[in-house]
């Protein structure tokens, strides 16, 4: 799906009718962020496998932190591009302006369905059924956000270098 966006948002820009506009400076923060919460997933991961089952729940709970302050870094982001007249429908919109919207807006439909993975990994943790012998759920959801993590890392790389 994702690279169906990117390479329609490579041949509609060589369409013309393009508007250029400088990418907030909150989507590195942003970017920042999300490397944090890998980070602190994958600590989680490796506590289960050594039965810390109370840094699992910190690692998961930071990760939980660290995903809702992505997402609301990317409301701020949207603001900024408001604010800077780049719409994403409308009579005042721009197609680059949509194809912003939309890779950003599914990213983060993604990254939500993977904050309920995590909440319901935190609560198999609570009742103690994530631990070495029981990794199935937290791997999944650790590869999950990893992907989150690649694929935000893939996107905002794309808009850094094609705008």
């Amino acid at each position: 799906m994702f690279a169906a966006f990117t390479s329609g948002y490579i041949v509609r820009r060589e369409e013309g009718n393009w508007l250029e506009f400088d990418l907030p400076s909150g989507l590195l923060i942003n970017t920042l962020v999300i490397a944090l919460s890998s980070i602190t997933m994958q600590w989680a991961w490796f506590a289960a496998r050594k039965d810390n089952v109370r840094q699992v729940q910190i690692g998961m709970l930071s990760t939980f932190a660290l995903g809702i302050y992505f997402l609301l870094g990317q409301w701020n982001v949207w603001g900024d591009l408001v604010a800077h007249k780049v719409y994403f429908g409308g009579t005042d919109s721009n197609p680059s302006g949509s194809f912003t919207y939309v890779l950003m807006g599914v990213h983060a439909f993604h990254l939500v369905t993977g904050l309920v993975f995590l909440l319901i990994t935190l609560g198999r943790s609570l009742q103690y059924k994530v631990h070495s012998r029981q990794m199935l759920t937290i791997s999944n959801c650790t590869i999950y956000w990893h992907f989150l993590g690649g694929l935000w890392l893939y996107l905002y790389l794309f808009l850094l270098l094609n705008h």
